[in-house]
């Protein structure tokens, strides 16, 4: 058996057999089953967390989701996200006929076929991009979020050079490869906090023979980290919130209102040129973003009647009540959602789709509202100092 790419640790009685894999390597998967087979091992570690096991395991997952749910849960974004990171995956396996994660399952069906432990040995996904999201600033997570984006809707194909860099890493590292370096402060949250959870999972799982798969980005952090003992209430804490937020959310519609309030008061006429103003940027640019995403005529106008008003409470949002009409008039069929995984697989899909355009309805509704916010109130605070 090749040892190409296997790292053995003998630690306090037990074996650790460590393969780094390639995420993106069809050969990667071949070795995992010769080494699991091979060893016999009492336990089987994947790189994954329960989130992700289920994607792989329970794919038919999307054709029992409840659309308005989400919307009412308030995670369309997230979901948005999560499909948006699914087409750069299809896309990447289209250009070089390979499967995202193959070793992984691998990984899984030989733990069963051997009758080992499987234990998920990777850091909830959720807890990783809360920690990552908590380590950066407003400009940083401007900055985040249109990597991303961009990254995911680029038509540009990867090269063989940049598929070699992807190989030794998993799917959000190589997303996130250009800002990592841009801001150094990702890698503490992205690599070095899951390599210290990785060490402590593999060396907690039952028997005396481990084996583990592991993207090869991670082999080394974790040889170090295999011999401490770490802190996983440390590593699995959120950030804390911060009330910042919550108190400026509260404080813009306040001031708003006082504002036009008072000019209500020394002119009526100015205060009213107000409200018209603020109902206009608010209410046209959130159907603008309803507009884009090819929403119902009617979605349009609800992203307009709901802008200037959820605009001054931070508990509602236009882009749930744009999302919940286009539902409810365009409810997706069985088929969209069987087809959800695929239509993802390009920008057209997105809007086709009848799934993922309700997401981007709430997301474009909403982003076209906070515009609007801006936009208007930077218009009522000039009229109101013209005023006096």
């Amino acid at each position: 058996m090749a040892e190409e790419n296997i790292t053995r640790i003998h630690l306090d009685g037990k074996e650790y057999i460590l393969i780094g894999t390639a995420h993106v390597s069809k050969h990667s998967a071949e070795q995992v089953k010769e080494v699991i087979e091979a060893e016999h091992p009492d336990s089987v570690c994947v790189e994954l967390d329960e989130q992700r096991y289920q994607s792989i395991t329970e794919g038919s997952k999307w054709k029992e989701m409840d659309i308005i749910q989400v919307i009412k849960e308030k995670k369309a974004s997230l979901l948005l996200m999560n499909l948006a990171i699914s087409s750069f995956q299809n896309r990447m396996a289209d250009q070089f006929g390979i499967k995202a994660g193959q070793e992984m399952i691998q990984g899984i069906e030989s733990a069963k076929e051997t009758g080992a432990n499987l234990v998920l040995a990777d850091r909830n996904i959720q807890i990783t991009f809360a920690r990552i999201w908590g380590n950066l600033g407003l400009k940083g997570k401007a900055l985040l979020l249109s990597q991303v984006i961009a990254s995911i809707f680029s038509k540009d194909t990867i090269s063989e050079e940049e598929l070699e860099k992807m190989k030794n890493q998993d799917t959000i590292n190589a997303i996130l490869n250009e800002f990592t370096e841009s801001f150094p402060r990702l890698k503490t949250p992205l690599i070095d906090e899951r390599d210290q959870y990785l060490a402590q999972k593999i060396k907690d799982a039952p028997g005396e023979k481990i084996v583990a798969v592991l993207g090869a980005a991670h082999v080394p952090g974790i040889k170090e980290e295999i011999k401490k003992e770490q802190d996983m209430a440390r590593l699995t804490a959120r950030p804390p919130k911060s009330n910042l937020p919550k108190i400026i959310g509260w404080s813009i519609p306040v001031f708003i209102l006082a504002i036009i309030a008072y000019t209500f008061y020394a002119n009526p006429s100015a205060g009213f040129a107000q409200t018209i103003s603020w109902i206009i940027w608010n209410g046209a640019l959130s159907a603008l973003g309803a507009a884009i995403a090819m929403g119902h005529p009617l979605t349009i106008l609800t992203a307009f009647v709901a802008a200037p008003i959820t605009s001054l409470n931070p508990l509602l949002a236009a882009g749930w009540f744009a999302g919940l009409t286009q539902a409810y008039i365009r409810r997706p069929s069985v088929q969209d959602f069987e087809t959800l995984s695929e239509d993802v697989f390009s920008v057209k899909g997105f809007w086709r789709n009848k799934v993922s355009r309700i997401l981007l309805i709430v997301v474009l509704s909403n982003l076209g509202s906070s515009l609007g916010t801006f936009i208007g109130g930077a218009d009522v605070i000039r009229v109101f100092f013209e005023t006096l």
